[in-house]
This record gives structure tokens, C-alpha cells and sequence, in this order.
């Protein structure tokens, strides 16, 4: 795959427009776009792993995202918050990467210090003994959930998993609802402004059918993001964790590698060495559709009680 992008100028173009001279029949012409097209064959399951320990926080992956993607720009606001400037996953940011900063806090800073929950920083740039603090960054992507309750709560069938199992929102078939959005744990997907549909991450569907490394990950110099399929991408990660754990890092782990009694397994998973919360990601994330059973349940059980209640009030209440 390094090497597939110098080879692509010398794949033939074929165009998709009938050969000169042809003219298919009316018959043809109108039921051809109600005809189901051929399914792609299946092909190997494929993800992101991403390395947290390895993240310098460069958003290269950022760029290269939107450069790709043709994805407008955010803009340049400070927010406040590190060197994040993006804030968040969006419509038009595809990738983003976090910036989490654990430096402590000193009581005895000079009084008209800055201040953060009524606890003042230091503001000593040369102290006489280093403060531990360390900076956690991620990039933070779309989850492409084995079992996305995102594709699940669609109801027009525009979110699909492709040929390698990645989730995929056609945004021409999408009507806007936010069932996806509600129905994300994530946070991942948002509607755009400019139509109204919802985007997220298509894990470069275009570039894995022409053999191509997604663009986030061929422009990550760390190798903090990595692609390829998933039963190597989880080998390749726990090996990761083992070396960490030979060196002293304890707090090392994977994140959504494998399923849970209320989750399946992330086809985009990360290795982190704080708590979920910290990176922003929810500790034990629940499919809703786990719970749709008993909601059903409820409500037949509801409409059954109401009505009867509403027979008893009208013989009794009949002369």
C-alpha cells in the first residue's frame, strides 16, 4: 500500500458513459435506476489503531483530513483550551485531535495569579525543583462501531457498513433527522449547515478501493495513527501494551479493542494510559439498542394499562 499512490497514474480510466452510437431503450432508461446494483465482495476487515503514547499533536492528521476530503475550514479561534482549536468532532472535522494537560496546581502562587476552580497557578517558569506534569494528546476520530447504533437508528438506510466493514453515511440519501446523532455515544456525528445531512469520517473509502492508506494516516510522522486489518492492528497493539508495561507504564491499555456485554468492538480503538473520561470518551458506552426490548415491553404494558383504565371509567361511568 506505501507504494500504490506511484502507481496509480498508470491504471487505465474507463468513463461510465455508454459507448458512442449506443442508445439504450426508454424500457432500459426507466427502470435502470430502480435496479439494485452488484455488492462489492467482501474484503478483509480494516480499522485505525491509534497510539496515544507516540501523539505529538502536530494535526497533520488534521490537515491531511481535510485536504483530502475537500472539507472547508473552521476558522482560527482561540479557544482557551491548549493548543486545540478545533473544539471538537464535526460535519467538517473529520479529526481531531486532543490536548489534555495534568500539571498541578500551586496554593502558593503570587495572589493575582490566574486561577482555575479557585486554585491559582504557578507561574514560576524556572522552579527550583521540576514539577511532574505530563500532556495527554489524541486524535480523536469516528469509532466505525461492528455494531453501530448510528446505522441501527437510521431509517432511510444511509448509513451502511462497506465491503470493509467501516460504517458509511451516503449523505444523497440522508434526510436530516439526527437519529444517528442521538443515537451515537460518541459524539461523533454532527448535521452540517451548509445541507443539512449528516458527515462524519468515511475512513477513506475512496483511497482503501484503490489500495491506499487513508490520508490520516499516511501523513502521521509518529505512526501514532495506524491502518490495516483489524486482526493485525489488535495484535500489533497488545505487543504495544506488553513492551509498555515492561518498561513501568502499568496504566497502559486498550480501549474498545474488544466487545463488552453492552458494546461491541470499535474498529477504531486506541492504546491510552489514563481513564477513558480524561480522553473524553465514555467509560462504558451502551448501544441503546440493548435496552429497546424492555422499552417496547414498557410501552405495550403502558398502552394495555391505559386503555383499560379508559374502559373502566367509561362503564362506570354509564348510567
Amino acid at each position: 500500500m506505501a507504494t500504490a499512490e506511484t502507481r496509480l497514474a498508470d491504471v487505465p480510466q474507463t468513463g461510465d458513459m455508454p459507448p458512442a452510437g449506443g442508445s439504450p431503450s426508454l424500457l432500459h432508461r426507466l427502470l435502470n435506476p430502480f435496479r439494485r446494483g452488484v455488492p462489492p465482495a467482501p474484503q478483509r476487515a480494516t480499522g485505525f489503531y491509534t497510539d496515544t503514547t507516540v501523539c505529538i499533536g502536530c494535526k497533520a492528521c488534521e490537515v491531511a483530513c481535510k485536504q483530502w476530503n475537500q472539507l472547508p475550514a473552521d476558522g482560527l479561534e482561540w479557544t482557551g483550551n491548549s493548543y486545540d482549536n478545533t473544539g471538537a468532532l464535526s460535519a467538517t472535522s473529520w479529526r481531531h485531535v486532543k490536548f489534555i494537560e495534568q500539571f498541578p496546581l500551586d496554593d502558593s502562587a503570587a495572589p493575582h495569579g490566574p486561577e482555575r476552580d479557585g486554585t491559582r497557578l504557578s507561574l514560576d517558569l524556572l522552579p527550583d525543583v521540576p514539577t511532574p506534569g505530563r500532556w495527554l494528546m489524541m486524535s480523536d476520530v469516528c469509532k466505525h462501531c461492528a455494531t453501530a447504533p448510528c446505522q441501527q437508528a437510521c431509517p432511510t438506510g444511509a448509513l451502511l457498513h462497506t465491503e470493509f466493514t467501516n460504517v458509511y453515511i451516503q449523505p444523497d440519501i440522508c434526510n436530516g433527522c439526527a437519529y444517528c446523532i442521538a443515537s451515537c455515544p460518541f459524539g461523533v456525528i454532527t448535521r452540517a449547515s451548509f445541507d443539512g445531512h449528516a458527515h462524519k469520517c468515511t475512513l477513506c473509502y475512496d483511497r482503501q478501493r484503490d489500495g491506499l492508506v487513508p490520508a490520516c494516516a499516511k501523513a502521521c510522522p509518529t505512526q501514532s495513527i495506524q491502518f490495516g486489518p483489524l486482526d493485525e492492528l489488535r495484535h500489533r497493539a497488545q505487543q504495544r501494551v506488553d513492551e509498555l508495561h515492561q518498561r513501568g507504564v502499568s496504566s497502559a491499555y486498550l480501549y474498545g479493542e474488544r466487545p463488552t456485554a453492552q458494546y461491541s468492538p470499535l474498529h477504531s480503538f486506541y492504546l491510552l494510559i489514563d481513564s477513558p473520561s480524561v480522553y473524553g470518551l465514555p467509560e462504558n458506552p451502551v448501544n441503546p439498542w440493548v435496552h429497546m426490548l424492555g422499552d417496547y415491553a414498557r410501552s405495550v404494558v403502558s398502552a394495555f394499562v391505559m386503555i383499560a383504565a379508559l374502559l373502566v371509567v367509561l362503564f362506570l361511568g354509564s348510567p
